[in-house]
């Protein structure tokens, strides 16, 4: 029988026939005892009564064991390309990296290492500020240190631990990736800290939990969140800005469908300051997390939820009721909501001054009859009803009655308001200073008329696409003055014609600014009046479309308010030629905006206004001028250093080569091409 065994250099050299070696070692009959095989091994087996072990003590050889106790003999040149292999820090287990990355001393080496590979920078951006070894040793030795010199400048590392939110950071669907989050979250710490992030992505956006996390650890300064279509985020993601970001104010989620309850709750709970909140479009989010931030967020101000299928009553009344003592704008939009919400409005939005109901089908006259007569929207100013069946002429006068200080309306496709309404509205309403009615088709002049009588203090008034508003000479009503009106905006309105404008000219004699765009009706007859009984001066006008005017009302607009206009447009009067600019050129020394697009002008018209030295335009189009020419490119870049938009598209005879030259001398300038 096989007698010894001799250990030499690691290597187990066997004597003998080895299969019978083999066999008596691993004998083991259960009644022996266990020892190491070699001295100081952990390797433990058992000795038989009939097997003789020579083990040298002066060396101590590496046996490979594994699982079953079998030796595995490897050759001499295996081992030296193991040894001859490079040895490097990546084969570091994360565990190891991660304790080496946050034992480094400053903000200096951490951006250098930062720099290595995608690896690193997500390892250094998991690092929480509270498990840096250098901070941590920092903030157990302050108590030690002196008081600091005052005179002396603050230190650099004072500086890098400055994280106060002044930074921006706006992503646009390809910018956003998770690297690209960890970049910002970690170049911006030492750089005043990201107080700002907006992300606009799109279906193939890759932002995810990952990159959100990074921002989350890197950016305990971040106040405002705005999340557009970024499909991959979920309450894991929002959870962790939740944890990392205390001191966030608002947020904003449009499209996200994997964020639920849960991730509002974990905002609601953990952001205490939240004073903005927009959800739009997130199915996922019912009405739980809802309640959690009306419960749990007391400086809520502002509500935004738009068109989420399971937000009901129960999530919304909930939140208006729970946050009465702080909210101050509310907007509900394509939600399926009934008149209990619009009752809860009405009497727990006490400190209510923005309200906006928009495509809400089932709430009917009740809601807003209750709404307006629980009388708690005393400091209500701004009402904005769109799509909205169940506003009728009721409804209206009672948010007149229960809303004191109201100051703007706007009624936009109500098909049940009509002129009692209007009047009965006017009538209550006394502090109205701006009305908009859109496609209301049962107002008349006679409800318009209600409200410049009736309302001291209306300085704008805006009618657009008000197919029931027709020409003066039918409405057997008079007019009344109005000299409070500021601004009168005409849009659409085919009924409106040149009696109705010559009479607006005698009862409004304040006006600033005229917009009559689509007003295919117009005439330099009616606009004559309108132009000279202004006592005010012209600010702002605006005639596109309006395809009759001529030359010759530009240029006795350009005498009269030439002093005062600083807005004007003639887009698509056809009939607008090199003659208003001359006027325009002489008279017109304020003017900052002009929009020519589609006139019949030329190279000359061009030449006038550049060489006009009064005139010190900042924007100027001319879209879709055909006679404008090659030749007016040097004109244009005479133009100065106040121009900062420029509009050639469409312009022909143009070519591309002039454009770039263009650009070099008018570097500046926004040239849209």
């Amino acid at each position: 029988m096989f007698r010894s065994t001799i250990v030499s250099g690691g290597r187990i050299g066997l004597l003998g026939v080895a299969p019978v070696v083999m066999a008596a070692l691993v004998n083991y009959g259960g009644g022996d005892d266990l020892c190491p095989l070699f001295p100081g091994s952990s390797r433990f087996l058992s000795l038989g009564r009939n097997v003789d072990v020579y083990c040298p003590p002066r060396k101590r050889a590496r046996v490979i064991a594994p699982h079953g106790f079998s030796f595995s003999f490897r050759g001499r040149e295996e081992v030296a390309a193991e040894k001859q292999q490079p040895r490097s820090i990546d084969t570091l287990p994360d565990e190891c990296l991660f304790e080496i990355l946050r034992r480094l001393p400053g903000e200096k080496e951490r951006s250098s290492c930062a720099c290595v590979s995608k690896r690193w920078l997500m390892l250094l951006i998991s690092i929480r500020s509270s498990e840096l070894a250098a901070r941590m040793k920092t903030t157990d030795e302050s108590v030690k240190k002196p008081m600091p010199d005052l005179s002396k400048g603050v230190c650099a590392e004072d500086k890098e631990c400055e994280n106060n939110g002044y930074l921006t950071r706006r992503l646009d669907a390809k910018e956003a990736t998770d690297i690209r989050l960890a970049s910002i979250a970690f170049g911006s710490c030492s750089r005043g800290g990201l107080g700002r992030l907006f992300i606009r992505g799109s279906n193939s956006t890759r932002v995810t939990d990952v990159g959100l996390s990074a921002i989350a650890h890197g950016c305990p300064s971040l106040r405002v969140l705005s999340l557009w279509k970024v499909p991959l985020i979920t309450d894991a993601g929002l959870s962790e800005i939740a944890d990392g970001c205390p001191l966030l104010e608002k947020i904003d989620l449009c499209q996200c469908p994997q964020i639920s309850d849960k991730g509002l709750i974990a905002v609601a709970q953990k952001c205490p300051n939240l004073t903005s909140l927009t959800i739009e479009s997130c199915s996922s989010i019912r009405n739980e997390g809802l309640q959690a931030i009306g419960r749990c967020c007391p400086n809520l101000k502002s509500v935004t939820v738009k068109d989420c299928l399971h937000v009901g009553d129960q999530g919304i009344a909930s939140l208006v009721s729970s946050a009465s003592s702080s909210l101050q704008r509310i907007k509900l939009q394509t939600l399926n909501i009934s008149d209990i919400v619009l009752a809860v409005i009405g009497h727990y939005g006490k400190n209510v001054i923005d309200l906006a109901l928009i495509d809400l089908q089932k709430v009917n006259e009740k809601g807003f009859w209750v709404m307006g007569k629980t009388l708690g929207l005393q400091r209500l100013r701004s009402v904005s009803i769109t799509s909205c069946s169940g506003l009728t002429d009721l409804g209206l006068q009672a948010i007149a009655k229960g809303s004191p200080s109201l100051k703007q309306l706007f009624i936009c496709k109500s098909d049940y308001l009509s002129d009692a309404g209007l009047r009965a509205f006017a009538e209550t309403a006394r502090a109205l200073e701006n009305m908009h009615l859109e496609d209301c088709n049962q107002v008349t002049l006679v409800g318009v008329s209600s409200l410049l009588k009736c309302n001291p203090e209306l300085k704008s008034l805006a009618l657009v696409r008000c197919l029931g508003i027709k020409d003066i000479t039918l409405c057997p009503t008079q007019i009344p003055s109005c000299v409070s009106l500021r601004s009168l905006t005409i849009h659409d309105c085919p009924g409106v014609t040149d009696a109705s404008l010559q009479a607006v000219g005698k009862i409004c004699p304040q006006l600033q600014n005229v917009d009559l765009s689509g007003q295919i009706g117009v005439t330099d007859a009616s606009l004559i009046p309108l132009i000279g009984n202004s006592k005010a001066g012209f600010v702002e006008v605006n005639l596109s479309s309006c395809v009759n005017v001529t030359d010759a009302l530009v240029t006795m607009l350009a005498k009269s308010h030439g002093g005062t206009l600083k807005v004007f447009n003639l887009d698509g009067c056809k009939q607008i030629t090199d003659r208003s600019l001359l006027a325009i050129a002489d008279g017109c020394s304020e003017l900052d905006n002009l929009d020519l697009s589609s006139c019949s002008i030329s190279d000359y018209g061009v030449a006038v206004l550049a060489s006009a030295r009064q005139l010190n335009l900042r924007i100027l189009s001319l879209a879709s001028c055909s006679k404008v020419t090659q030749k007016s490119l040097p004109f244009l870049g005479n133009m100065g250093s106040s121009m900062v938009g420029l509009n050639l598209q469409h312009c022909s005879l143009i070519s591309t080569y002039g454009i770039g030259l263009l650009e070099e001398k008018l570097w500046w300038c926004d040239i849209l091409s």
